[in-house]
């Protein structure tokens, strides 16, 4: 007997009307020893927020005041990563070295003047993120003086390497329950240690 299939009725599209978009759900508070993975943000359940080498820089620290973030990826046509950028690397020292060396205003500078090159990015390997606690990930941000870290796995996909988690001092901070307003001012690694949480000095050679 061959199936009877029914259309559906159509209707119209309410004013105001948005889409869904994917979010992650982390967990309402962590402890130094919780695992690591319930404090990234993982980019195989949520959007990367991402920019373009000839974005201004205006308009880049626009797009992470609206989304609350303090870092972007950046990307080229194709989607490939070369490089990142942070608030800290626009609102820091860098826009005024360049404009002094080079001459302009602050309005010609572009993502691509100040970011942060694919071959300086140093990321950790999701295989040892696994296994780690957040404790671990503070630790290692803050051995390196950096607000982020990125983790890298295989992407099924393509089987290649790919971006797969942002870990940010910002959200560890918030989820550690420490009194901040991240998208004002970064976290501050005294700040977890006024909440009790002591690590090894950073390194003098400060990175994004």
């Amino acid at each position: 007997m061959t199936p009877s299939y029914q259309p559906l009725p159509f209707h119209h599209l309410e004013t105001g009307a948005g889409y869904f978009r994917p979010k992650q759900y982390l967990p309402d508070h962590v402890s130094a020893d919780d695992p690591a993975v319930q404090v990234m943000t993982d980019l195989s359940q949520v959007t990367a927020y991402t920019t373009e080498l000839d974005t201004p820089l205006s308009k880049a620290l626009e797009i992470m005041v609206k989304r609350g973030v303090r870092m972007l990826l950046v990307r080229d046509g194709d989607g490939r990563i070369v490089g990142l950028v942070t608030s800290r690397d626009i609102e820091g020292q860098k826009p005024g070295r360049i404009l002094a060396k080079a001459g302009g205003d602050w309005e010609d500078l572009r993502v691509a003047d100040i970011m942060t090159l694919k071959p300086k990015l140093e990321v950790l390997l999701m295989d040892d993120v696994r296994n780690a606690r957040v404790g671990d990930i503070i630790s290692t941000l803050r051995q390196m003086n950096r607000q982020h870290a990125m983790a890298v796995d295989t992407d099924p996909a393509t089987g290649k390497p790919a971006v797969r988690g942002i870990f940010s001092m910002s959200q560890i901070g918030l989820l550690l329950g420490l009194d901040i307003d991240p998208a004002h001012q970064p976290t501050t690694f005294a700040q977890l240690e006024r909440a009790g949480i002591d690590y090894p000095p950073p390194n003098i050679d400060p990175l994004p």
